[in-house]
């Protein structure tokens, strides 16, 4: 949280192109905390992942920044492209100044196996999750001026959803890399693993069987997840780093 005089620190967000989400959550608790954001989303995907999802829904979420406080600007981009990863963050530079934050939210996932997976859904997870997580982050480490936070999301999900799980087990090594490395530039670099967070994906039945397994008995929320994310990127997060953590109620236990 920045001091009344002290200027907005900066941050990219990835993945924040629909109201409920996680990543509309962290948006929303780190303008309460001081930051300016660049948002930055694919409506081509969220469109197909979430029927009755509307066009206006990142300008809705840009709009409700501004009202905390924060400067936020919209940044389209489709990170299947590897073009796309170097533009998105020098156009946040641009927009804002030099970064002091990168939360990595954005995520290809479509449901298959190891049987019915084909080569291209495989290799667009792998882009998308992998590639393009590595490619944001080596871009925010050029850009840094004096150190920075970057905060991953991952998940422990394979089974009948094979390539998003090796995407993000890849995501996973990529964080652990990218913490050694960077850690002499004064960039710290997390991984947190949400578990289930009921986003509009998780009908009623699957709702009742995963609250059954969370200690809780609820499921999580993007303001749960929101938390540990402000954290980390906070000072109070400093000696944090090369981390996978599960803020998740307790769910992996």
């Amino acid at each position: 949280m920045t001091g009344s005089g002290d200027p907005r620190p900066a941050a990219l967000l990835t993945g924040v192109g629909r109201l409920n989400t996680i990543a509309a959550g962290i948006a929303a608790r780190l303008a309460d905390d001081g930051w300016d954001l660049a948002l930055s989303y694919w409506r081509p995907y969220d469109a197909a992942l979430q029927a009755g999802s509307a066009d206006d829904e990142p300008s809705r979420i840009a709009d409700d920044l501004r009202a905390r406080g924060a400067t936020a600007v919209l940044l389209p981009g489709d990170l299947s492209d590897p073009g796309v990863p170097d533009r998105l963050v020098a156009d946040a530079v641009a927009a804002l100044g030099p970064l002091r934050g990168l939360v990595l939210s954005h995520a290809q996932s479509h449901d298959s196996g190891i049987m019915d997976t084909t080569v291209e859904a495989f290799d667009r997870h792998m882009a998308v999750n992998a590639r393009a997580s590595w490619q944001l982050i080596a871009a925010f480490a050029r850009q840094a001026v004096g150190g920075g936070a970057i905060v991953a999301l991952t998940s422990d999900h394979s089974a009948f959803n094979m390539p998003y799980g090796a995407s993000k087990g890849a995501l996973d090594r990529i964080v652990r890399a990218a913490a050694v490395e960077l850690g002499d530039r004064g960039i710290r670099v997390n991984a947190v693993n949400p578990g289930p967070v009921d986003t509009g994906w998780i009908d009623d039945d699957l709702r009742e069987t995963l609250s059954r397994r969370q200690p809780t008995g609820r499921l999580g929320t993007p303001a749960d997840v929101a938390r540990m994310v402000a954290f980390l990127l906070s000072d109070d997060g400093a000696w944090t780093s090369g981390q996978v953590i599960h803020t998740d109620g307790g769910f992996s236990a």
